[in-house]
């Protein structure tokens, strides 16, 4: 028994949560399980609760300082948990991940320019390059063995020269792979090479499982760390999105001063009080609540994959490297996707993410989030084998 209690079940209705106020605009009905959106269902730290707390007390929200220990609480993270030195001057707070991902498109290519996406991946990828006027280049993903791999033969001969940028999901959502050094090391070449910038989306990277190792790409070569924009963020790991507490990493100079002059240029680079404490208070406090959370996120997704493969192998569990985030493959029911999205809706009673919206290949595949007490998924995936009877 661990310090920290991920077995609380704690009530979530009426506190603006997406993950259950939108079950009846997105889903048609609000008599689910929310087992969809990337946020989960425990407490944060008490001590990131408590800091916070403890500073509304003073009731004065002015203007926020922008410490050297917020700095020096990311690089040290980074330091402890990836073995990566990163410096003050190569961090800048942004208002989100995929905001990030938005400003770099801004800067970095023009209308009409080609994105490169690795599907089935993170649907903003597609849609923030098409709102964008850009291309959406695909190069996807190979599931061999119950896991993905990339196709980096199939990368270097689809990129042209309009091709600007690579939008890379490491570790990869929604898949939860965690890719190995080589195969960054190799994609990181073929980017270089070609003039193509990478912008490596690491949220899920402090949640890697099972003794895997997520390696932050800039690591991998020289081309790398010259050739690629680093988006982080403790909000998954500590289940702070609200807060809004992302930042980049950038290692070239050149691009660096570029995105923060854009950044700076539109007010886009401050965050707010609360913001800059969590991210503190999660990095210098949160490691032990961290560690004790991925052992009960490794035992939820044993517990489902036992549980599936007991009762029902037609659905089966991609077992992810990392985050609480599981790609299901329903291939094998033999069911469209609209039938596949109504099984698990109007039979299932369970909000899932409908693989599709990951990309075509996605189709056949719902996404399961796992970040909930284990008594929320006995229940769900009960619900679940009730309604395998309608199926036969």
């Amino acid at each position: 028994m661990g310090n920290y209690n991920f077995d609380q079940i704690i009530n979530r209705k009426n506190t603006d949560s997406l993950k259950f106020r939108a079950l009846k605009e997105r889903f048609g009905r609000e008599d689910l399980i929310p087992l969809w959106v990337a946020d989960m269902d425990f407490q944060s730290p008490q001590e990131l609760v408590d800091a916070m707390v403890e500073r509304s007390k003073n009731g004065i929200f002015g203007y926020p300082f922008v410490s050297k220990e917020y700095y020096q609480s990311i690089s040290n993270w980074q330091w402890q948990q990836h073995q990566w030195k990163v410096s003050e001057e190569e961090i800048s707070y942004l208002p989100g991940v995929v905001k990030g991902i938005a400003f770099a498109i801004d800067v970095f290519s023009d209308k009409g320019d080609q994105i490169i996406i690795q599907p089935p991946v993170y649907h903003p990828f597609r849609i923030i390059t098409q709102l964008h006027e850009r291309e959406v280049v695909i190069n996807p993903l190979i599931l061999e063995e119950d896991q993905y791999r990339m196709d980096l033969d199939g990368l270097e001969k689809l990129i042209t020269n309009k091709c600007k940028i690579l939008l890379l999901s490491n570790p990869h959502n929604p898949g939860g792979r965690v890719w190995n050094r080589e195969e960054l090391k190799k994609l990181a070449e073929i980017c270089y090479k070609n003039k193509v910038l990478v912008i490596s989306d690491e949220i899920h990277s402090d949640l890697v499982l099972f003794g895997n190792k997520h390696i932050p790409f800039a690591t991998v070569s020289k081309e790398a760390e010259q050739n690629s924009i680093i988006l982080s963020a403790p909000s998954k790991t500590f289940n702070i999105a609200g807060l809004v507490t992302s930042y980049s990493i950038i290692k070239n100079k050149n691009l660096r001063e570029r995105y923060h002059k854009y950044l700076v240029s539109n007010e886009l680079n401050q965050g707010n009080i609360f913001a800059y404490m969590a991210i503190q208070i999660a990095y210098e406090k949160g490691e032990d609540w961290m560690n004790e959370l991925k052992h009960y996120i490794e035992e939820n997704i044993k517990f489902v994959d036992k549980y599936l493969k007991a009762n029902f192998p037609r659905i089966k569990v991609v077992l992810p490297e990392a985050s609480f985030l599981i790609w299901l493959d329903c291939r094998e029911l033999k069911l469209s996707q609209k039938e596949l999205n109504s099984f698990f809706i109007n039979k299932a009673r369970l909000a899932l993410n409908d693989g599709a919206m990951f990309g075509k290949e996605g189709i056949g595949f719902m996404r399961m989030n796992v970040g909930c007490p284990r008594t929320t998924l006995e229940k769900a995936l009960k619900q679940l084998m009730d309604a395998t009877h309608s199926l036969f």
